[in-house]
């Protein structure tokens, strides 16, 4: 068999296309390089949109579209970074503004002044950028590269892990002694997810990753996380993160004068604050005074409220605080996301919106209600309090994820986990339980870099474990388009074959979505 210019057939003038291969397609493999500008298999897009990312020795980059795709993903990679950097500092700068405008105690103790916020804000901004944008663009160099000298098939399995490796230290042009152990833990979280999915897959680890498609793992995993977050977050502040630790103590509901006093209790400390509580109170309109031999702290958590009282109050006003979270969340996505769709159906986008900022605004406030039930219930139980029985009331708080939508609710338990192993792996180093390293000052970037080599690979290599939605935004970062039998008219061929054929791949990929851990 010749090519189209009269030679024979090599490996590189013919279609590696899975369907092919699969013996999807009768008679032997298509021959590109002929007139005919699509491949009568896959339609196959034209040469020049072929990256190299996925192996496919079908069609050589030339040296300018190489660099074009780097520049591209340096650039997209940038716009990312800078703009949700840029957007948090906004977001931050304007409700600075607002709470200056209504306290003028706020005024007195204010650290920076506008200006020198707004400078740190462009400053974290463009750091953001430079980190990302360096991120793509040395992932994508490294890619080309490696392909060009090792060829891109030979190298299709690892390219993309070694890649993502060399490229993970971009994480240090956010500041060389910013520490970012919660951002890395979270990598590395989703990068241990798409492992799972992955194993799920396979016939060697299959049944040994079975258990991670438990239905309700989420909520488990978030009952875990609850359990360290919330236990700190009354025991030991210092170990979460500024952001976080103000985060928690707005919608925890509760004055710093009443946590210490449950601290105080729970560690069997000597009370010192009584009076601070007592203070606060009266200053609510509630004359109460406490005894000192307390063996239960719900007179300093709910003063003369009684527990499923203050359950109720609590959820309603924490109701309130929680709308003014999650409004933007929902609302902002659909006016940028869904401004065409607005004009043909606005009452039903809206209407979506307003929905789901209505159901996570209650999960919000049932989990934060719910902690303190827990704990109250399980106090009057046992008669005491102590460390175990906080870490115990705080467990089935996470049980209020049940609330939100099933697709959200592996995001919000992950997100929750990265924090609740930095919190606990800070409470183990304070305590002597964990060597201080000297030669390793940057866990967090050697984190990161691992998580990303992971991912990378995975995404180059096990497409499907991804869900669409990230998965656009990384073709659309890295510049690589679907492979040709993702063309949704090749994805039709091979859906009717397979299905002829009752393969049972679907079922494996299925199994693999229904991952939860």
């Amino acid at each position: 068999m010749l090519s189209s210019d009269g030679g024979p057939v090599t490996d590189y003038d013919r279609c590696f296309c899975p369907a092919v291969q699969n013996g999807d397609f009768p008679g032997e493999a298509c021959v590109h390089g002929s007139d005919e500008e699509t491949c009568a298999h896959c339609a196959m897009a034209k040469p020049s949109f072929c990256s190299s990312s996925f192996g496919f020795d079908l069609i050589r980059l030339t040296d300018s579209e190489k660099l074009r795709r780097i520049v591209l993903a340096s650039a997209k990679g940038f716009s990312i970074g800078a703009g949700l950097k840029g957007g948090l500092g906004l977001f931050s700068i304007l409700v600075r503004l607002r709470r200056r405008r209504s306290s003028s105690a706020t005024r007195k103790v204010e650290v920076f002044s506008n200006s020198e916020a707004i400078s740190l804000a462009i400053k974290e901004t463009l750091r953001y950028g430079l980190f990302l944008g360096t991120f793509a663009g040395t992932f994508c160099s490294l890619d080309e590269i490696i392909g060009s000298l090792g060829g891109h098939r030979r190298t299709a399995r690892w390219r993309a892990l070694v890649a993502g490796l060399v490229a993970g230290p971009s994480m240090l042009l956010t500041g060389p002694n910013t520490q970012h152990t919660g951002l890395a833990i979270y990598i590395l979280m989703r990068a241990a997810v798409l492992a799972s999915r992955c194993g799920i897959k396979s016939k060697r680890f299959g049944r040994i990753c079975k258990p991670l498609t438990w239905k309700h793992g989420d909520i488990f995993l978030m009952c875990l996380s609850s359990s360290q977050i919330l236990s700190a977050y009354i025991l030991k502040q210092e170990s979460l993160p500024p952001s976080y630790k103000s985060f928690l103590n707005k919608h925890g509901g509760k004055d710093a004068a009443i946590l210490q006093g449950v601290k105080e209790i729970a560690t069997g400390m000597v009370f010192t604050n009584l009076e601070a509580v007592e203070k606060y109170y009266k200053s609510t309109g509630i004359d109460i005074k406490l005894d000192p031999k307390m063996k239960v702290p719900c007179t300093i958590i709910h003063g003369k409220q009684s527990c499923g009282g203050h359950f109720v109050s609590f959820l309603i006003e924490a109701y309130k605080r929680a709308l003014p979270v999650y409004l933007p969340v929902y609302l902002v996505p659909a006016l940028i996301v869904h401004r065409q769709g607005l004009l043909k159906r606005p009452y039903r986008i809206l209407g979506k919106g307003l929905l789901g900022t209505a159901r996570s605004s209650l999960f919000l406030s049932v989990y934060c209600a719910s902690a303190w039930m827990w704990t109250c219930l399980l106090f009057r139980i046992f008669k005491k309090c102590n460390i175990p029985m906080v870490a115990m009331g705080t467990f089935p708080t996470g049980l209020a994820l049940a609330i939100e939508k099933k697709s959200r609710r592996i995001e919000i338990s992950l997100y929750c986990f990265a924090r609740a192993i930095e919190s606990f792996f800070t409470c183990m180093a304070d305590a002597g339980y964990l060597p201080q390293s000297e030669n390793l000052k940057r866990a967090d970037v050697v984190i990161f870099s691992i998580s990303t080599a992971i991912i990378m690979h995975c995404y180059a290599q096990e497409r499907d474990v991804f869900r669409s939605k990230y998965l656009n935004v990384l073709d659309w970062v890295f510049g690589v388009p679907p492979s040709p039998c993702e063309t949704p008219r090749c994805k039709n061929s091979c859906y009717r074959r397979n299905e002829d054929s009752g393969e049972d791949s679907s079922q494996q990929l299925l199994e693999a979505s229904r991952l939860q851990i």
